[in-house]
């Protein structure tokens, strides 16, 4: 792993998805093996470019997510290596059974990638919105559950896991993220990165939530708040020894997810200090709610997925730290 922060955090110009199918089309003039399923959404996650260089590997399934999930598992069965994309609720919750049988208890090489996470679903609404993927998908042997949090990070990952055998969940925010990483960084799946240190508590965030837990700690220096920021972007494989390791430094911590809380990563946090080392923990995330229509921005002060409520809950979690 090689991490090189950027040097000012702003809006991407282009956007994930338009570098996810770029990604892709470079690996599969590289590799005959690739091959991309969706369920009727090639234009909304930017594949008709890999599509029309890759006719013959490109399988558009229709509104069957279930059934695409089978395919994919049946291609893999052949040695090819499936990308299969839907919007992240169809693509999970909608397919369990599948993923967890056709892929999971198979032994079956498959990526399953969700676009449109959380609150980016935006407007197409509580129906497209799902606070619950990771959660459901958790509960899969083995699986690996990814939520890159830009370009460079969606890059190398969506490399890595050309050259990886097993079923993969890529989290996938289709528009343009917030550039946290500069080009040539590369990451360890399954291994937390530190964007910042910090003494008297840890934020340890994921996806959209890791801009937002910088500026809280940004927000908290300057009243005099030491705060150590993680960037988790794998929930299983949790990286374990990052939890375990903040919670002993500093004492404290407080997770961030564009997720429900129940199962999402403030569940895998609890579990872990809970067995390991017992700190007080706070969770922001979604707090067993649906979704609902609306502007992303007007949707994270919805539920509270906000900078300012990391602050708040930072200054909680210090009152109940144990001295």
């Amino acid at each position: 792993m090689s991490v090189i922060l950027a040097e000012k955090r702003a809006k991407e110009e282009k956007d994930m998805r338009d570098v996810y199918c770029e990604t892709l089309m470079e690996l599969a003039g590289k590799d005959r093996r690739i091959v991309a399923l969706d369920a009727d959404l090639m234009n909304s996650v930017g594949m008709v470019p890999f599509a029309r260089a890759f006719p013959e590997r490109t399988f558009n399934v229709g509104v069957q997510e279930a059934n695409m999930i089978g395919v994919a598992a049946g291609l893999s069965a052949t040695g090819k290596i499936p990308f299969a994309h839907s919007f992240a609720p169809f693509a999970t919750r909608r397919c369990f059974d599948q993923i967890f049988l056709s892929c999971g208890y198979a032994k079956l090489n498959v990526r399953i990638v969700g676009s449109d996470p959380g609150v980016t679903a935006a407007f197409n609404g509580g129906t497209h919105m799902p606070f619950e993927d990771m959660g459901i998908l958790r509960n899969v042997p083995n699986i690996t559950i990814m939520e890159p949090t830009d370009s460079v990070m969606l890059k190398d990952l969506v490399k890595q896991t050309a050259g990886l055998y097993g079923v993969f969940y890529i989290r996938l925010l289709r528009r343009s993220a917030v550039k946290v990483y500069e080009e040539g960084s590369t990451f360890e799946i399954g291994k937390a990165v530190q964007l910042r240190d910090g003494s008297d508590a840890s934020i340890l965030a994921t996806g959209i939530m890791v801009d937002e837990a910088l500026k809280a700690a940004e927000t908290l220096a300057e009243e005099g708040v030491s705060a150590r920021v993680i960037n988790v972007f794998t929930l299983k494989p949790l990286d374990k020894e990052a939890v375990i390791i903040c919670a002993r430094e500093t004492g404290a911590i407080v997770t961030a997810e564009n997720h429900s809380i129940i199962n999402g990563l403030g569940s895998a946090v609890a579990e872990v200090i809970a067995e390991n080392e017992l700190v007080p923990l706070e969770r922001v995330g979604v707090n067993d709610q649906f979704g609902e229509v609306g502007h992303v921005d007007y949707l994270k002060e919805k539920f509270n997925l906000t900078y300012d409520e990391i602050v708040k809950r930072v200054k909680k979690v210090l009152t109940r730290k144990i001295k």
